[in-house]
């Protein structure tokens, strides 16, 4: 299927593991999904395939194969800290934008610090992903390093893992900051998938399980609503042109 049409602007990378019998084994086979926008705001399953492993090598068939069927070098990519996947965006398209997943990255943080010291921490963490502006952001940003530094070094160094990725949301127009910020677009696409095959037990065959995932797309099962700002991203790419002509 060629998306030669399909618009310069966001892609939505991710993935979720299924359990498929194979060579008389159940195991959890990870499902590769990419998920793009359109200047409408509409979204569009672009890639659903069954991988190996998350792998660097594995990735980067997926978005070869996005290439082969015409889908130019996006604006910005969504992900989350999979190095594997961000090694491969970084290689196959090195002018595109990365927005790592502020969603996943807190949970990252949280992991790396006591229970008793979340709470503090999920403030000090949304002062960065929900300031007004960049600027505010990044003063956040050294506040909680030099911070919690101190407390629990980990926090820091797990936070500089992701670095200015964390906050490209805000070269964007406002508008679009809540869609941009997390990777929950997608999620909300696994969340279903996962309810879906729930009962499911297992599936037979890797064709199988493919066959179910497109199912619910195509039947409607799952809805992809617009994502917020959209009347902003033709705006956007124009501006994006302009600077790269």
């Amino acid at each position: 299927m060629s998306i030669r049409a399909m618009w310069k602007g966001v892609i939505h990378f991710d993935a979720i593991r299924v359990p498929v019998r194979l060579a008389r084994r159940v195991v959890k086979v990870p499902v590769q999904a990419v998920v793009g926008v359109k200047e409408s705001g509409e979204k569009e399953l672009l890639e659903l395939r069954l991988a190996p492993s998350e792998s660097r090598q594995a990735w980067a068939g997926v978005i070869e194969g996005l290439g082969r069927r015409n889908l130019a070098a996006p604006l910005l990519v969504m992900l989350d800290g999979n190095a594997g996947l961000i090694g491969s965006v970084r290689e196959a398209w090195p002018g595109t934008r990365l927005q790592r997943c502020t969603k996943h990255k807190l949970e990252n943080l949280l992991a790396k610090a006591p229970k008793h010291s979340h709470a503090e921490l999920k403030r000090d963490y949304g002062a960065i992903t929900h300031a007004e502006n960049r600027e505010q952001a990044e003063k956040a940003y050294e506040a909680l390093c030099r911070k919690w530094q101190k407390l629990v070094p980990e926090v820091v160094t797990s936070l500089q893992e992701a670095g200015a990725e964390l906050l490209t949301f805000y070269d964007f127009p406002c508008e679009m900051w809540k869609s941009l910020r997390t990777t929950n677009l997608i999620e909300r696409v696994n969340e279903e998938f996962r309810r879906r095959i729930k009962t499911q037990g297992s599936f037979p065959t890797e064709a199988a399980a493919l066959t179910l995932l497109f199912g619910l797309i195509a039947a409607g099962a799952i809805r992809l609503r617009k994502i917020d700002g959209y009347p902003k991203l033709a705006e956007v790419v124009a501006g994006a042109q302009r600077k790269s002509a």
